[in-house]
């Protein structure tokens, strides 16, 4: 059974009495053999089979101290700390992210700009882009915790109101991945597929899925079969290497225990053919610091 929002078809039901997969209905890659950009044919095409994409160095050494400067100054400032779009620990009560960096500073406002990061999303999903979400993540060692299993299209549809999966993200390394400091883990092939959950969206949910997840959690079972049938992918990398993922991808991160420091820039590029509606499973809207208004294409 569909439903509308604002005339808009919902293709992805979710947060309903049980969980649902249904089969994908959009591309992966939107863009055609022509679409200028720096990305091959041959890594499209492994995007479109596996939904991600690694990139060994997406910046340099030179500009990964930049970034991992800027990171410092924004979570040892006390004003971002009070800022709502902080996010801390449950625990320790250190910064877990800071949202909607690229508007509270200019350093990563010049990187969402630049073509080597732009340039791939607009080849991707064949158009203007703006950015839907971006975030600082900060995962410093002995005990920060990690994040559970979803789709971030999951969230974002329900939550947010993207009607369709033209959305893809990329995480850039801003310390080293090792194999054992809570990197990102995705789920290959996954993305074909989407996992409707099951359970009502509560209101101001987000103010509790950004330090643990809870609406939107697929089951056990789901996850098992899931697993059995693609693996698990885990991402290890130098700082500045940076991994492009689709929105549908099931991925998640354990905690880290180790005494290496995890961090990284994350940024959501969405299609402005693809702009949000009202959401498509939750009362309200979630913050405009999360989920992007404002579709303005970057430039």
């Amino acid at each position: 059974m569909t439903t509308t929002t604002t005339n808009v078809t919902d293709l992805y039901p979710t947060r309903g009495a049980t969980e649902v997969a249904t089969p994908r209905q959009d591309p992966v890659v939107w863009g055609g053999p022509d679409t200028p950009g720096p990305v091959s044919a041959g890594d499209l095409e492994a995007l479109e089979r596996d939904g991600f994409l690694a990139v060994d160095q997406l910046i340099g050494p030179d500009e990964v101290g930049v970034y991992q400067r800027e990171l410092e100054r924004l979570i040892t400032d006390p004003a971002i700390r009070e800022d709502e779009r902080s996010i801390v620990e449950p625990r320790s009560k250190e910064i877990r992210s800071v949202f909607e960096v690229h508007r509270i500073s200019e350093v990563f406002a010049n990187l969402v700009r630049d073509e080597r990061v732009v340039g791939r999303a607009r080849q991707i999903l064949g158009s203007d882009v703006y950015v839907h979400q971006s975030r600082i993540n900060v995962k410093p060692g002995f005990g920060a915790s990690g994040f559970y299993w979803h789709s971030d299209f999951e969230t974002w549809h329900a939550e947010d109101g993207l009607p369709n999966m033209r959305t893809i993200s990329v995480s850039i390394a801003l310390t080293e991945n090792h194999d054992t400091n809570g990197g990102l883990m995705i789920m290959p092939g996954s993305h074909k597929t989407f996992l409707g959950c099951a359970g009502a969206t509560p209101k101001d949910n987000y103010k509790k899925s950004l330090q643990m997840q809870d609406a939107g959690t697929p089951s056990d079972e789901a996850l098992t079969r899931m697993a059995s049938e693609y693996g698990i992918k885990l991402f290890t990398g130098k700082a500045g290497s940076a991994t492009w993922f689709d929105c549908n991808c099931m991925h998640g991160s354990g905690d880290n225990i180790t005494p290496f420091p995890r961090s990284n820039v994350f940024i959501v590029f969405n299609s402005v053919e693809n702009t949000a509606v009202e959401p498509f499973a939750a009362p309200i809207r979630r913050p405009e610091f999360i989920g992007a208004r404002d579709f303005t294409p970057v430039k």
